[in-house]
């Protein structure tokens, strides 16, 4: 009797501790059907923020004079290095303007890439310095970063505009087995300098599609809580469910329970 009940009171304790976490995402998606989406967010540049800005014509003396100068890097200690070019970059100051060759100051704040673009190249055709210009403008420091229960955590570059959180989380890796899908915060820095936070379930896809945070902005913050079967297994002194303390508790509790019964 004792080692029947000894048996049964061990097995739902190990299937409590060892329940699988629910890892599946957008439970409400069927298949066939069209997911409306919030407003598309693109990237608005802000003050401090950087970016690269070069001027292409037919000419190519002529529009060397809007571009700064392009610059090695030297990479390694050793006579084989390498070296690599990069295209020196603006900062857009605590007025929202970059100070541009020839143009001069130019007001960009809460401009997208197109329109930084469009702006320069609409200045260079007026003031008659060139009307074949191509403007081509790229992100140089603007990222994100994403912490917690991610393969990959740590801080990542923009590649494209309307960057979305699945990509962000796709970027790091996934979440680890351990994330919780249903409560992803992503903490946003408003223009003020205040902050403001969102809290996304990726197990629904209609309410995430239509948060404000689904496109990522820069400098966001996005955090994968651990869910409840993680935390468990972390304690203060890191003890684990294979831990010898683990099990000097289920014995003493199966024990007393063994005690009562009997």
């Amino acid at each position: 009797m004792k080692k029947t009940v000894f048996g049964l009171a061990l097995a739902v304790l190990l299937l409590g501790s060892c329940a699988a976490p629910n890892v599946a995402y957008f439970y409400d998606f069927e298949n066939g059907a069209v997911q409306p989406t919030g407003e598309r967010l693109e990237i608005r540049l802000k003050p401090q923020d950087k970016i690269s800005i070069v001027v292409n014509s037919r000419d190519p003396q002529l529009s060397t004079m809007f571009n700064l100068p392009i610059y090695s890097l030297r990479l390694g200690g050793t006579s084989t290095a390498s070296t690599s070019q990069y295209i020196s970059s603006y900062t857009i100051n605590s007025e929202g303007s970059i100070d541009f060759p020839v143009l001069g100051q130019i007001k960009i704040e809460g401009m997208c890439r197109e329109d930084v673009a469009k702006t320069i190249k609409e200045m260079l055709l007026e003031r008659s310095y060139l009307k074949d210009a191509v403007v081509t403008v790229e992100y140089a420091n603007l990222g994100f970063n994403v912490l917690g229960e991610v393969n990959r955590p740590g801080r990542y570059t923009f590649d494209r505009d309307c960057l979305t959180l699945l990509d962000a989380i796709s970027m790091a890796g996934d979440l680890g087995i351990q994330g919780k899908r249903a409560d992803i915060l992503v903490i946003r820095q408003q223009d003020d300098g205040s902050r403001i936070t969102y809290r996304l379930d990726l197990q629904n896809g209609d309410e995430l599609l239509k948060s404000p945070a689904f496109y990522i902005q820069q400098n966001d913050v996005i955090y994968v809580e651990p869910n409840a079967y993680r935390s468990r297994q972390t304690t203060v002194n890191g003890n684990n469910i294979l831990s010898a303390s683990f099990w000097i508790s289920v014995t003493s509790l199966v024990a007393s329970i063994v005690n009562m019964i009997i």
